[in-house]
């Protein structure tokens, strides 16, 4: 066990895992891949195929969905220990990865992983951890985590969720999910719209906005409790709500007043406050990583661009100029650049742009897409499209290299968010 971390998440699991399927939700197809794709060989783990859960082929289907890894089959080659393995076996291999799962009393298992450099020959990072058998999915995740950041650099995003409306017929779901489909939990299920779901910053809660009341309305519901208040209900419209980097207030858009303007309020639903004046339509903010700023949609130039706001006072700034009309702004996770919907000459195209250059690059090919969000460690960025006469899910690179379509098996799939990580 020399060299293995021991990581204490378990808490973390209980907390927030559900019961699994055996299938995803979600079917994936993946387009394109990285520029350099790193070889990695993912070798079965021994014991694992007493389970329900292969924890291998969890991490082989998260590497290979990044795009940035060429996974090398085994070839029937099985080391389970770091003394077992021949490296000379393994030319053209980067990296390796081992390990086993065991049963233990009282339905739980243990595993035990270890991620090995096949050209320097020296252990990278390892994990031995206990948890409950139901639990080998979310482990599996873990493990993948750990090989994509020892390997890239960057954190890996494989054990985070993502948020999304699901309508089939009348019935209109508001659903949790893995970030690979699996796990899909029902938030909220009514024969009314949902609308705009967004994560608070600690994925304890998402805010929405349901046409339950005969108009729009903002909630907060907890994902732990299922327990849900309402926000803003006020004469009008309630709408786009959007939580500020510290969980203490939500940007919110409201008619109240006359016509659609951006303000505050906290998440009980006291002290709201009003940040735009413009007599236009603004609408859909997002905070900016530091909470100074707020980026939102608004026509207050005759079509709908991009602007950002400080918080503290002062004049809106118009971020976009580019042909087209421009919405749904999310901010990159460090701030520098933003992702935001592009329409032009009748098709919809996901685009960043970057704050310094003003430079703005499309990402997409261009058809029906929206309601673009990053991934919190920046690198993907998942959005609505269609597909096949359907709403579908999909995400794309912040380089556009890599593309993946998310297809649903029932239903019409729109308003996608990705959600935070999760604190270990």
């Amino acid at each position: 066990m020399s060299g293995i971390k021991k990581l204490r998440y378990l808490g973390l699991l209980a907390l927030f895992c559900v019961t699994l399927p055996v299938h995803a939700a979600l079917n994936i197809e993946i387009i394109g891949a990285g520029e350099h794709q790193i070889p990695v060989a993912i070798v079965p783990f021994a014991g694992e195929g007493k389970f329900a859960q292969s924890i291998s082929q969890v991490v082989s289907a998260d590497l290979a969905r990044s795009g940035l890894f060429r996974l090398v089959d085994p070839a029937g080659k099985a080391p389970h220990e770091p003394r077992e393995v021949v490296y000379a076996d393994w030319p053209g291999v980067d990296a390796l990865a081992i390990g086993s799962v065991e049963e233990q009393i009282n339905g739980r298992v243990a595993v035990k992983f270890r991620l090995l450099d096949a050209v320097k020959q020296t252990e990278l990072v390892g994990q031995a951890v206990s948890a409950r058998a139901d639990q080998l999915r979310a482990i599996a995740h873990r493990i993948s985590d750990m090989i994509y950041e020892k390997l890239t650099g960057d954190a890996g995003v494989f054990s985070t969720r993502i948020a999304y409306i699901n309508r089939l017929d009348k019935v209109n779901r508001l659903v949790v999910a893995d970030s690979d489909g699996y796990g899909e939990q029902t938030v909220l299920a009514i024969n009314e719209t949902i609308m705009s779901p967004a994560w608070s910053p600690d994925g304890s809660h998402l805010a929405y906005v349901t046409f339950e009341q005969e108009h729009a309305v903002v909630y907060v519901q907890s994902l732990l409790t299922s327990q849900r208040k309402v926000v803003a209900n006020f004469p009008g419209s309630n709408s786009a709500p959007a939580w500020s980097p510290d969980g203490k207030q939500l940007a919110i858009v409201l008619t109240r007043d006359g016509g659609s303007q951006l303000y505050l309020v906290r998440p009980d639903g006291s002290d709201l406050r009003r940040i735009t004046f413009s007599g236009e339509i603004d609408t859909e903010p997002n905070f900016s990583p530091d909470g100074q700023y707020l980026l939102f949609t608004s026509d207050r130039g005759g079509s709908p661009q991009i602007y950002r706001t400080p918080l503290d006072g002062g004049p809106a700034e118009r971020m976009t100029f580019e042909g087209g009309n421009n919405f749904s702004p999310r901010y990159s996770p460090d701030g520098k650049s933003f992702v935001f919907a592009h329409l032009t000459n009748g098709s919809f195209y996901i685009a960043t742009q970057d704050f310094e250059t003003k430079q703005m690059q499309l990402l997409t090919d261009g058809g029906w897409e929206k309601k673009p969000s990053f991934a919190p460690n920046g690198k993907l960025i998942l959005f609505a499209s269609e597909a096949q006469g359907r709403g579908i899910l999909a995400t794309v690179s912040s380089d556009g290299r890599v593309k993946q379509r998310m297809f649903p098996q029932a239903g019409d799939i729109r308003e996608p968010t990705w959600g935070p990580f999760l604190k270990q």
